[in-house]
Formats: C-alpha cells, structure tokens, sequence
C-alpha cells in the first residue's frame, strides 16, 4: 500500500473510532490508543523519519494536521458525552427545572440604622455637617473639657467605663466615651466659628441592661456655634426636627434642667403620639413624653477652646437614637434592637 492510502486510512480509522465511542471511558480509551505514547498516530509520526527529506516536509504537515483534527475531534465528542451524562442525571433525579428557585431572603437596613439616616438626613438638610469622634475618649474630652468636675457623679465607676483604670492624668486617662458630647470640642479645636455639625456615634455606660437602659446604645450630638445665637434659635431647631421626624402635629415643650456643659440647660419634651396628650400609661398621664436634653454651651466650654463667650454664643443637644425609634415603631423593650432575631428585624422594610 502507498503512503497516500495507507495515510488515509489512518484518518478515517482515527476519526471514525472518535465519533463511535459510546461513552467517557471509551473515549478515553480511544485517545489512548490513536495519541498515547505508543499510539498509532504517534507510531506513524515516528516512521516519518525514515522517508525523504521532500516527503518528510509534506507527509510532516500531514501528520500534524491530522494529530490536531484527532484531538479537536476527542473535545468535541467529550463535550457531547458529558451533555448527554448530564441529560441522563437530570432525568434521573425527575427534577423540573422549570420550576422557579426557592426565594432568597433580602437583607435590610437595622431599625436603629433606618433611624440614624433619617434623623441625620433632617438635620443635614437644616445645614448640619457631620462630625466623628474616637469611641475611645480621654478623660479630658469626656469630662474636663465639658465643665464636668471630678466630683460629679457621671465620673463614678459605676457610671463609666475605664480603659487604665483612675490613676492617670485627665489628658492621659482612657475610657469608653459615656456621651458623643466629645466630639463638638474636637471639632472646635480645630475649626473656628461659625460651625453647624451633627456627631452620631455610639456610646457606652456602666448600666444595668433592661427594657429602657442598655451599656451600648446610640446618640445624635448636636451643636451650632455663631454670633447672636439664642435659645430661640435652639427652640426653632428642635421644634422643626421634631416635626420632620414625627410629624407636622407633632408638638415640644422647654424644661429647665442642669447639664454642667451648658447654661442655661433644658430637656425636651414632645406631645404624647400616644395619646395625643390626654393621658396614657406610655407618658404617666402626663400627655409629653421626654425626647432629649439640650442648652446653650457653658461659657466655660467656649473659654476651654479658646472662644470669648462675650463674642460667640451657641446651643448643643444630645438625643438617644433608641428612644426616638422606640416611639416612632412603637417598640416597648430596648434590649430588642440587639437581639438579632430575625422575626423582629423583618418587620422594618
């Protein structure tokens, strides 16, 4: 037999064995048999050797041709195979692939997250930037700065939670920031009036934990440094986030109260959403129920950061993000927002 011929038959023996092999194993048999090491094409290649040097450039281009058109050829047939193993599995199983998939549940924002960008959202809109502080404070920014004297009882262990204990300086002394009150003499200290700034953030108290109190919970600083500014001021800016927040019924009244970082100092009270102010178990029959505690910044604040209080005045207030999201959803226990249970955390969409 000529070279020609015999050349061929090789290829239509190679590819017909391809396309005949009735599975996987077959196939791989096959490809052992035309391409292993002491495969026929493999032998035939080998033998090349021998012819002369004009039939080793055409029979050579040949041979290779014909080694690649084989292996593409085993590819393909293995793609068609496995496709079949597939279909044949998936029978198998009687698995309805037309059916939808099982749904997935989709996250969403925490309550007290919802919260904090609504409120935040409000007061940036009323021109306050937003402002951070560490939540690891020195006792200085905690307490010394904000006209909190040694003796006062927020600086009781009880109360605070300290990092290195009490024997370091007031500058040196770390601990868990107790209020985000910190965070407005930072600022100050580093940029002159006027400011307008919000300071989110989380703070931490030696609390016993039950239904209205919790070591870690959340507060929105508030404070508003210029020229000419009032307690009017302070009321018309209360008055108009309370009422973005809760509604354009909504209604808030001044306390006096004592804060030692401002002076005069208030707590705000809003109208009952319970009750409309008549009277309920909710605000103790009183119709008001207390929102956050607020005041114009001690001139001894001002003097810490290097402002004469005869030339700049300003207002500031803290507000517990927990307690607005409790009134606004109606939720009677604080301990619900860390629990993480899931049936609770569906229902904020």
């Amino acid at each position: 037999m000529d070279l020609d011929k015999q050349w061929e038959a090789v290829s239509a023996d190679a590819l017909g064995a391809v396309s005949r092999a009735g599975d996987l194993a077959a196939l791989e048999e096959t490809r052992v048999r035309l391409l292993g090491r002491k495969g026929s094409l493999t032998e035939l290649l080998k033998s090349l050797k021998d012819l002369p040097l004009e039939d080793k450039r055409v029979y050579g281009a040949k041979a290779n041709g014909l080694k690649n058109e084989v292996a593409k050829a085993i590819e393909a047939r293995r793609a068609e195979l496995e496709r079949a193993a597939a279909s044949r599995r998936i029978a198998e199983t009687q698995l309805d692939l037309t059916l939808p998939g099982a749904p997935m549940p989709q996250g969403r924002p925490h309550p007290l997250t919802q919260t904090i960008r609504e409120m935040t959202s409000i007061l940036s809109s009323m021109g306050f930037c937003w402002a951070e502080g560490p939540l690891i404070e020195s006792e200085y920014y905690n307490f010394e700065a904000l006209n909190i004297p040694a003796d006062h009882p927020a600086r009781d262990m009880q109360d605070t939670l300290y990092v290195d204990g009490t024997d370091a300086s007031p500058k040196a002394q770390r601990l868990m920031r107790t209020h985000t009150s910190p965070v407005q003499i930072r600022f100050l200290e580093a940029h002159k009036p006027p400011v307008r700034i919000m300071a989110p953030g989380r703070v931490f108290r030696r609390d016993a934990v039950d239904a209205s109190h919790s070591a870690v919970f959340h507060q929105i600083e508030g404070l508003y440094v210029d020229r000419g500014v009032t307690l009017a001021d302070l009321k018309g800016t209360l008055d108009e986030f309370l009422k973005r927040i809760f509604g354009p019924s909504a209604r808030s009244r001044l306390r006096p109260s004592y804060f030692p970082f401002t002076e005069p100092s208030a707590e705000v009270d809003v109208r009952c959403l319970i009750c409309s102010g008549k009277g309920c178990a909710v605000c103790k029959q009183s119709g008001w129920l207390e929102m956050l505690g607020s005041g114009m910044v001690h001139p001894n604040v001002l003097r810490g950061v290097g402002l004469d209080p005869e030339e700049w005045s300003g207002y500031a207030w803290g507000m517990g993000v927990e307690r607005f999201a409790m009134f606004r959803y109606g939720i009677p226990d604080i301990r619900m927002f860390y629990e993480n249970d899931v049936r609770f955390l569906e229902q904020f969409g």
